[in-house]
């Protein structure tokens, strides 16, 4: 019996050893033990090309959901994301930003939107319908909030979702977001060599 309650003990340790690996520790945001699977879709990127599931593999890329209208969280998020990944540690890692208003977000309103914030940001639209499949994966809502003026708005998450180079969901960031704590965990991640 001592025998089999030590050889437990060092299986658990083992164990408890080798999920703690598997997990980077984060301050601004949650690593998932294990990469999320993310849903097939079909949007458009700003300069009028295809945008799916495969534009997101092959570099990590930090994903967040807003529209133009936006008052606070977008332009805010926004901000903090430029300067967070300013001389990023994580190569090739893109930004990506995916309105969730394309009726009154055309392309040409997010190439000038974004480029206040970084030249280098990707911006995505596509039709409510077709932004479905990837909002329910990443576990975002986005939903159209009539004002009684007669115009309305968009509630949203504010998470930004970190997606690796296999195109899998690896980290979620939630608000409050600060760029020096956001860009010491990208540090983090890129040390850890799993993306």
């Amino acid at each position: 019996m001592a025998i089999l309650t030590f050889a437990a003990a060092i299986a658990g340790a083992l164990l408890a050893r080798t999920l703690n690996r598997s997990v980077v520790p984060l301050a601004a945001g949650t690593w998932l033990p294990r990469a999320r699977s993310i849903s097939a879709f079909s949007l458009t990127d700003m300069t009028g090309k295809p945008f799916s599931l495969a534009d997101l593999s092959g570099h990590p890329t930090l994903v967040f959901f807003g529209f133009t209208y936006c008052p606070d969280i977008c332009p805010t998020t926004l901000a903090t994301l430029a300067e967070a990944v300013r001389d990023t540690p994580v190569p090739g890692l893109k930004v990506v930003f995916i309105t969730i208003d394309p009726d009154r977000d055309s392309a040409d309103n997010l190439r000038q939107y974004l480029g206040s914030f970084s030249k280098e940001f990707i911006g995505v639209r596509g039709p409510a319908p077709d932004l479905q499949p990837l909002l329910r994966s990443l576990g975002a809502i986005a939903v159209r909030q009539p004002l009684p003026d007669g115009s309305y708005t968009m509630d949203h998450s504010a998470t930004v979702y970190l997606v690796n180079n296999a195109g899998r969901l690896a980290a979620v960031f939630s608000p409050p977001l600060a760029a020096a704590t956001l860009h010491a965990d990208l540090l983090r991640i890129a040390d850890s060599g799993k993306l």
